[in-house]
């Protein structure tokens, strides 16, 4: 039997992609909260055709926003002009820039800093806010390391068991340059926290370790209320 071949409708950026990619993820352009949930509504859609799809966008799409707004071609334009203006004054002086100074011993420091060095932070980062903090917080909840399966699939470092239930722990860096403030998960990250919820029934909290201490206070209520709906439940 002979595989049906799939038309493609995306555009061919050659090598300018990456550069794009890069400025878009970097900027976050393309999240939830500048263009709507476009996985959520192109599934509640099902559309037969890209014009059909084009179509319920438009007429559907709001932004993820505190004050969230209707979607409208011009919004698409003006975020890909923001992505020209951050290309053009931001991204492509700081490349040149680097590239400039690069080293062949920057590269091998960085290959072996990348390896070693940010792997043990990493690991002694989320062993604290674990350990030292949720562990504290919530001594009657069961923390396990989440398998090499579950975190490269579903973004979970660790699991919270509350009886044979759990909630789901991710842990992230707060750095200088993007703080828990102006975070935003991505879409697949919203759909593989959701798929984890129907599996151990809790939601996936993001926790930010600042020096191994949790920097977003808040989030200790909202596992405090899950906890009890858990129990319940």
């Amino acid at each position: 039997m002979v595989a049906k071949k799939l038309k493609k409708h995306s555009m061919d950026f050659g090598k300018k992609e990456r550069v794009l990619n890069y400025t878009c993820y970097n900027y976050q352009l393309s999240r939830p909260n500048k263009v709507g949930a476009v996985m959520a509504l192109i599934r509640e859609c099902q559309p037969k055709t890209i014009e059909e799809w084009e179509k319920w966008y438009f007429e559907k799409a709001f932004t993820e926003s505190k004050n969230s707004i209707k979607i409208t071609p011009e919004i698409l334009t003006e975020l890909g002009k923001r992505l020209h203006e951050k290309i053009t004054e931001v991204v492509i002086p700081e490349w040149q820039a680097a590239f400039a100074e690069l080293s062949l011993q920057d590269c091998i420091d960085y290959i072996y800093n990348l390896t070693i060095n940010r792997t043990y932070d990493g690991f002694i980062r989320e062993k604290s806010v674990i350990n030292d903090g949720l562990s504290k917080h919530f001594p009657e909840v069961k923390f396990i390391e989440s398998d090499n399966d579950l975190d490269h699939a579903g973004d979970i470092d660790y699991l919270g068991f509350v009886g044979d239930k759990a909630f789901g722990i991710q842990i992230k860096p707060i750095t200088a340059r993007a703080n828990f403030g102006n975070y935003s998960i991505s879409e697949r990250m919203s759909a593989n926290f959701r798929d984890f919820e129907q599996k151990y029934h809790g939601k996936v909290f993001i926790v930010y370790s600042l020096d191994g201490e949790i920097g977003n206070k808040d989030v200790i209520k909202e596992i405090e209320v899950e906890i009890k709906r858990l129990k319940k439940d």
